[in-house]
């Protein structure tokens, strides 16, 4: 079901449900998805009270919620002001599309679809974004998602393998070869309390006392999740061997301060030439009832099972 609703301060936003599940998306600014929850339920995103009902402002603001934006960052394209109405369409019965006016001022187009499953939480996103200038340009989809704050992250990490020793019990070079990578910001501190480096798992904790830190990873595992109140955001995503991701190839970056913690998902970085255009896909899923997840036996006696 679609529908028209007041929400936040605006009178316009497009309420996506199926009866499970339900999507709050900004029509008078964005595309912003500003609520995800179970029908009259916590809602897992973070929204800032003070920009809420807001148009047409000069410069970004941050909102909350789901956006699309473009990598790498910078301070102008990337921080475009996404502050203007939006047009929508359905996409069949528990979808829509929507497009915000032309960032002329770079010769892009972008594009928000959203799916519901007809039954169950699932939701299908797709960012897409097209060149409509006269030259090409390099970019990535971008969809960072606010999350509310309380919670933990719960990033799963590659299975470990034992150094093979000497040479003749190595079945091939990859033996000896790195397969993960952790890229860090200039703000991130390895003595932050909030990070747990475990043997399975990374955990995050949102933590209203401490500022800013972040870290990227190419991350082949393919979810990632967030618990908070005891409901679990699951987000979902592939990764294409050979693909080029920006900021020295994370795939995947997280985000936390004061406020929130953000869970971003970085596609391709393609050279677009005029007329082409560009997607990030993922998917994501809400589970409630869940119980706490303190250490890493706690993640996969309770967040495995539900992911199948």
């Amino acid at each position: 079901m679609q529908e028209v609703v007041e929400y936040g301060g605006w009178k316009n936003n497009l309420r996506l449900t199926n009866g499970s599940v339900e999507l709050i998306v900004t029509l008078d600014v964005g595309p912003r998805v500003v609520a995800y929850r179970q029908p009259g339920g916590f809602n897992v995103m973070k929204n800032y009270e003070s920009m809420m009902g807001g148009t047409g402002e000069a410069e970004w603001q941050i909102r909350g919620g789901h956006r699309f934006w473009l990598a790498p960052e910078d301070l102008t394209r990337t921080y475009f002001p996404d502050n203007r109405p939006v047009k929508w369409e359905p996409l069949g019965e528990h979808g829509a599309k929507f497009v915000p006016p032309p960032e002329t001022e770079y010769g892009v187009q972008k594009e928000m679809q959203l799916k519901l499953s007809p039954t169950g939480t699932r939701v299908e996103v797709v960012l897409k974004v097209a060149n409509t200038g006269t030259a090409s340009t390099e970019l990535a989809p971008w969809g960072p998602t606010v999350m509310a704050p309380g919670g933990v992250e719960i990033i799963p990490l590659p299975p470990k393998a034992p150094h093979p020793g000497h040479p003749s019990r190595a079945k091939s070079p990859a033996d000896y070869a790195p397969n993960q990578e952790l890229i860090l910001w200039p703000y991130f501190d390895f003595a932050d309390p909030r990070w747990t480096f475990g043997t399975k798992y990374v955990f995050l904790k949102q933590d209203s006392n401490l500022g800013p830190t972040k870290i990227g990873l190419a991350h082949r595992e393919g979810w990632v999740g967030y618990l908070n109140s005891s409901m679990l955001f699951v987000k979902r995503f592939d990764y294409r061997a050979g693909a080029v991701y920006p900021d020295r190839g994370t795939r995947y970056q997280t985000f936390s301060n004061e406020e929130m913690l953000e869970m971003e998902t970085v596609g391709e970085l393609v050279t677009l030439a005029p007329g082409h255009s560009a997607e990030l896909r993922e998917s994501w899923e809400l589970f409630g009832n869940v119980g706490p997840v303190l250490t890493e036996a706690d993640a996969d006696r309770v967040i495995l099972p539900l992911l199948g």
